[in-house]
């Protein structure tokens, strides 16, 4: 057919009307927003149709376990991405012919919906306290009810297939039973403890927080330098250095938490740290406020970090009196001046948590605010903890000088909440006041912050309930041996996710798991009052199990200890009312989803999450899994990354830059935002916004013009026509097939490996390269005017939709929506295009030599076209279908042309090909293209110049190949 610009000669019959064009009502637009929802309504309850079907073919198992997102509020594009790269995964494994299980589930205990309810009583008038706990439960119960309901229809209009209807949820009550049941495995293996010890400690929200419930954030903190005066030493020290006629002697410790010196019991130092005595000679002059140092004073300081900090108190000069060795030394409290509850020694001790690198080389340490300060204190025999800050943040009424001072403020206005309060200032005065201040500053560094309430936090001492990482278990390995012995059988996606985790596991704590608020999964358990151990006793614990079956949580805090203590007598024994850490929760998950079901299997063949839950999700489950049942719930992790505005920031609603899932469905339609996620690289961060989303939509148009020609194309293709000789299928069909075979290939690798932009991109570069730039034009010619029997035009056909079957089976789980459309409109009666597998390819497509053919013609092609566009740019042709092609080709190239006909693969109506001889043009195969104008008549129904126009008497006007076809189509007319 000619090109745009060309013009037929007149004619005594409208041609136009004897060419077979393209014809199908698939629209070039998309319409996404208002189509895709009747496609939905259409679909019904697809997943369990397809699960059915699958099941009745005996196929494999698959088992994709859910990480529950939060019920409250809108999805964001977080969850969009997360949920739709989990839809991928479910699709493309129907697609690869297994069956799937996939139930989606919720997190629903725990403080975001705690605060939310909070609110809703003030805004009552109510205090918390002035709610029962009965009714405060019941609030939240409703109000995460509502957000899943939400988030359904959410996650649904996106596309996502998934056991709706048996939906899990952390508060259901067989769940919670479920949850309690994991939990006395733990109590009754022996690997559950009450330990008073340092923990993460969120005065804003009142409880204690886990790792996982920790992020970092910038922060200045105030730092100071304080003197230990020297009070005592064993005999292996000089008597010397306690001698009247030198200034007493101080230890120096830096700290960015003048707040804890309250709290200090001990120094701690480096054992293989040089220390010296120094005394300070002189001070700076010129300053504008007197330093609290003064000649004479002495010191003992890391010699590394001496410099330092003589810089930071302004001591201009000073002398090394000599060596010392901080072992056996004994401090006075730095306070002890000011108040006789701080008169006790302060020892100095040994501690390999200390290093040189940055302060003084002497660590404060205060065994109730920090984890190596306790530790270090245990290590040393000493077993008192003092307790100095209550649950609110504040000092406790015992604590001299300070009592009820705040280190962070947790009431008044909300701008004040979350803040550091007066308790900073006030130890530093006094430690001022007391003549043991050096000097202080202010210090920006990465500070703990939950990342619920965003307030800081603190290391405080309070008695938890913990999980014994190392203790053997009857196996003899430790849960974290087991872990991490999990850790190294799991597949992990990309494989850098490995490392990481296990560098959390090798390094954690023991598992805190309690917490002390209202909304979540109780420790349901009692504990002797007389030994101080929880209860061992099956009859107790199934009680428990059947109450909380029936009642949920709430039967645990509102039935009477009779109820479920039996022949044991109340009065002994202490209940407890703590709650679970919402990520033993949701670490129970597979057990209640995935254990006891006929139709799924435990463990789960894949996670998938965002890669914080390395140290969430993914090691809660691993941990738990291993301590109940010796081994990880999963058998692969797949991990992404976070979204993040066109400019890489992080996204905020502060800022305005985030992109509404919702928003761009209700523009653009789900396949679009489908379609990002698919063209994304998941495991690093993605970008999203309006601009990116315009790239989109124009990949989107190419896929989707692409199967609109193939539908048009295909317009009353039958079986009849097919070919099925390969040996009939010309050059270009054999190529054509070829590639699909390759891409196949790649296709059915990519899925497997959950590596999506694997199908996409290389399907996308196949459209717009091999079909649409070469395949289509090409054959153009042959499809609009070829007689339908035609051979060739069989073959192409027959290809074509080889083709359009591939294409609309490949992209299914990527943009179900466009391509359910297009496969009914192809075959309104052949069922959901996501009941298909891919169609098996024939090995005998595989065909290298015409892939090495094709690639060396395109090059020639590529020539041609370019000198085509200088002769229509000059006016000499009007249209490929104008000219005469002359191309001087070398021997490989030429070669490569055998069994072509050369005009038609350049779109012209004459083409000659010359061995080239003399001319070497620098990186080309080819010598040299010629462009003339054709000087046959054009054919007035396919515009090409050719020499037998005219030949045939009954049509005058039409070549010999256009003359017949109309001939044929005459004749079934007249039939």
């Amino acid at each position: 057919m000619a090109d745009a610009g060309d013009t037929a000669a007149p004619s005594t019959r409208d041609w136009r009307e004897t060419v077979f064009l393209p014809e199908t009502p698939f629209p070039m637009r998309g319409g996404l927003p208002q189509k895709e929802p009747e496609i939905l309504a259409k679909w019904g309850d697809l997943y369990g149709d397809l699960r059915k079907l699958r099941q009745s073919q005996g196929a494999p198992l698959f088992v994709l376990h859910d990480g529950p997102p939060y019920a409250n509020g809108d999805i964001h594009i977080g969850h969009a991405l997360n949920k739709t790269l989990k839809d991928f995964v479910v699709r493309s494994q129907f697609l690869l012919g297994k069956d799937v299980d996939y139930v989606p589930g919720w997190d629903c205990h725990g403080l975001p919906i705690e605060w939310k309810i909070e609110e809703r009583f003030r805004s009552e008038g109510k205090r918390k306290d002035e709610v029962s706990k009965a009714a405060f439960r019941a609030a939240c119960r409703e109000y995460a009810t509502g957000w899943i309901d939400v988030q359904v229809a959410q996650f649904k209009r996106l596309g996502v297939l998934g056991d709706w209807a048996n939906r899990y949820a952390t508060m259901d009550f067989s769940t919670e039973a479920a949850i309690v049941a994991e939990f006395h495995k733990f109590k009754n293996s022996g690997q559950l403890y009450r330990g008073s010890k340092p923990v993460m400690w969120s005065p804003v929200e009142r409880t204690a927080l886990a790792d996982a419930e920790i992020e970092y954030h910038d922060h200045v903190s105030p730092t100071v330098w304080v003197k230990f005066p020297v009070t005592g030493m064993s005999d292996d020290h000089d008597d010397d250095l306690l001698a009247f006629r030198h200034a007493t002697p101080s230890v120096v410790i830096w700290t960015t938490t003048p707040w804890t010196i309250p709290a200090n019991r001990a120094i701690s130092y480096g054992p293989e740290i040089s220390y010296g005595l120094y005394e300070v000679a002189a001070m700076e002059t010129g300053l504008e406020f007197e330093p609290w140092a003064k000649a004479g004073d002495r010191l003992i300081l890391a010699d590394k970090l001496a410099q330092e900090v003589f810089k930071a108190a302004k001591i201009a000069s000073w002398t090394r009196v000599g060596d010392l060795n901080p072992s056996g030394l004994e401090c006075a409290h730095p306070l002890a001046e000011l108040h006789s509850g701080y008169g006790f020694s302060v020892p100095l001790l040994a501690g390999d948590h200390v290093t040189d690198d940055a302060g003084t080389g002497f660590v404060h340490t205060a065994p109730g605010h920090g984890a190596d300060d306790y530790e270090v204190w245990k290590a040393h025999g000493h077993h008192e903890v003092p307790d100095t800050v209550d649950p609110d943040g504040a000092y406790y009424p015992s604590v001299p000088l300070f009592a009820g001072l705040k280190v962070i403020e947790t009431e008044g206005k909300k701008d004040k909440i979350g803040k550091f309060g007066p308790a900073n200032k006030a130890v530093t005065e006094a430690l001022i006041q007391a003549g043991n201040l050096l000097a202080r500053g202010r210090l920006e560094h990465s500070y703990p912050h939950s990342w619920r309430s965003k307030a800081p936090v603190i290391f405080r001492n309070t008695p938890q309930w913990f999980i014994r990482m190392d203790k053997p278990l009857k196996a003899g390995e430790t849960l974290r041996e087991l872990a991490l012995s999990a850790i190294d059988d799991t597949a992990f996606h990309p494989s850098a996710g490995k490392n990481r985790i296990r560098s959390m596991v090798e390094g954690r704590p023991d598992w805190l798991i309690s917490r002390q608020r209202a909304w979540g999964t109780p420790l349901a358990m009692y504990v002797d009052k007389h030994t101080g151990q929880p209860l061992h006793d099956p009859e107790v614990d199934a009680r428990i199990l059947a109450a909380v079956r029936e009642g949920g949580a709430d039967a645990w805090f509102e039935r009477p200890d009779a109820d479920f203590l039996g022949v044991h007598d109340p009065a002994n024994y202490e209940k407890i009312t703590d709650i679970l850490d919402v990520w033993f929760d949701s670490g129970c998950t597979h057990a209640f989803t995935l254990e006891g079901r006929a139709d799924s299997h435990w463990p789960a063949d894949l996670y998938l999450e965002g890669s914080d839950q390395h140290r969430g999700w993914f090691q809660s489950n691993l941990l738990e899994g291993c301590g109940t049942r010796g081994r990880a719930p999963y058998r692969a992790v797949l991990t992404h990354g976070f979204t993040q505005d066109e400019n890489g920031e992080k996204m905020s609603k502060s800022k305005g830059n985030t992109t509404d899932p919702a928003t761009v469905i209700k523009e653009s339609g789900a396949d679009i935002l489908r379609l990002w996620v698919a063209l994304v690289d998941y495991a690093e961060d993605q970008r999203i916004g309006k601009q990116i989303l315009q790239t989109t939509v124009d990949a989107y148009r190419k896929l989707r013009n692409t199967v609109r020609y193939l539908l048009g194309a295909l317009n009353g293709f039958d079986e009849a026509e097919r070919i099925t000789d390969y040996e009939q299928f010309p050059p270009l069909e054999k190529f054509i097939l070829h590639r699909l075979w390759e891409l196949d290939g790649q296709v059915r690798t990519a899925y497997a490996e959950y590596r999506f932009q694997d199908v996409v991109r290389p399907v996308l570069e196949f459209c717009s390269g091999d079909l649409s730039a070469l395949y289509f034009d090409v054959r153009k010619d042959s499809l609009y005017c070829d007689r339908p029997d035609a051979i060739r035009r069989r073959a192409c056909r027959t290809v074509m939709h080889e083709v359009f079957l591939r294409l609309t089976a490949w992209l299914a789980p990527l943009t179900p929506f466009t391509m359910e459309e297009a496969w009914g409109t192809f075959a309104p009666e052949g069922g959901s295009n996501c009941a298909r597998v891919i169609p098996e390819t024939p090995a005998a497509w595989e065909n290298a030599a015409e892939a090495e053919r094709w690639t060396k013609v395109e090059r020639v092609i590529s020539a041609v076209n370019d000198e085509l566009e200088l002769k229509r740019r000059d006016k000499v042709i009007g249209g490929a279908l104008d000219a005469a092609v002359e191309v001087d080709l070398d021997s490989t190239s030429l070669a490569a042309f055998e069994g072509l006909d050369a005009a038609e693969v350049f779109r012209t109506s004459l083409a000659t090909l010359k061995p080239g001889v003399n001319v070497d043009l620098p990186n080309t195969d080819f010598v040299g293209v010629r462009v003339s104008t054709a000087d046959h008549p054009k054919c007035a129904r396919s515009w090409r110049r050719v020499p037998d126009v005219g030949s045939d008497s009954d049509y005058p006007e039409l070549s010999a190949r256009d003359a017949d076809a109309v001939r044929w189509l005459d004749a079934r007319k007249a039939a």
